[in-house]
């Protein structure tokens, strides 16, 4: 059998092909090495019982996660997984391969993650090139929800959101200066924290503030992260997560000002992810 894993910061897919045509879904927290040590992702892992049944039978994992970006991190995800999957051969890479793999269509084409973070790449179909490092929450993470959502508490804080929205989200978190700070501060996972606004931000997408704000953000993760590839006026730019996803009308804007063609857009890469090892991977089915 085989897993196939996309980890973001905030939450895992994992499939698991049993063969060919049976094939079942699992869902975990997610994982990020920057945040988790092994102990963490293997214990969370096993708590998922309807997925560590298979455990034992599991012969490959392909493991694509947030953070999984140099040798050492990948070794924190690495170790973690063969504490689960002990007759497992198992490869574990960064998400952006995960995205470019999900999105490829047969040709060249910059492909971006817009999720809690934010980062791009360059596909041939062979090759991944990236131009930019991703900065993670703090310094980057341009367009994503961890960056809007940031952008909302600031104005909060700051007295600059429209009353209406001010005052849906007290009513709605009970929110004040002490309780952001405290969970920007002081808890750990900030930059989930801060990503989980995004679904109130969603929930006032009509709102004038929200739109301009949304579409600012877009245009400046393409100046950023998209802009930095030689290629990006003359191949497509693919994008996956629910930042893109739920407002892709100011994505769509934000494309065609900064002049780059918008290629797929979708919530979730998992499903591409498991076609593309269906097609192009030697998998160990039966």
């Amino acid at each position: 059998m085989v897993l196939i894993v996309d980890s973001g910061s905030t939450k895992s897919d994992w499939v698991l092909l049993k063969s060919m045509n049976d094939i079942e879904l699992f869902k975990t927290m997610g994982f990020n090495p920057y945040f988790h040590n092994e102990t963490i992702i293997a214990n969370a892992i096993k708590q998922n019982e309807d997925l560590f049944k298979y455990a034992d039978g599991v012969d490959q994992v392909f493991y694509y996660g947030a953070g999984a970006s140099s040798y050492d991190l990948k070794a924190i995800v690495h170790r973690a997984l063969k504490r689960v999957f002990t007759k497992a051969d198992i490869i574990v890479d960064h998400d952006l391969l995960a995205c470019a793999y999900a999105t490829y269509t047969g040709v060249p084409a910059i492909s971006c993650i817009l999720g809690t973070g934010s980062n791009s790449c360059y596909f041939d179909g062979k090759e991944l090139t990236e131009e930019v490092p991703a900065l993670a929450y703090i310094l980057g993470d341009e367009g994503s929800g961890s960056y809007f959502g940031k952008k909302l508490l600031s104005a909060f804080l700051y007295h600059h959101l429209p009353d209406e929205i001010s005052k849906d989200l007290v009513a709605k978190f009970d929110l004040n200066k002490d309780v952001i700070m405290e969970n920007v501060y002081m808890m750990p996972h900030a930059n989930v924290y801060l990503a989980s606004f995004m679904r109130f931000i969603a929930d006032h997408k009509e709102n004038d503030w929200v739109k301009e704000t949304i579409y600012e953000g877009l245009k400046e993760f393409i100046r950023v992260h998209v802009y930095c590839f030689k290629e990006h006026k003359e191949v497509p730019v693919h994008f996956i997560g629910s930042v893109g996803y739920f407002f892709r009308e100011q994505l769509e804007r934000s494309a065609k000002d900064l002049g780059v063609t918008l290629g797929t857009v979708t919530r979730k890469p998992i499903d591409g992810l498991v076609d593309y090892h269906m097609n192009h991977m030697s998998l160990k089915l039966s």
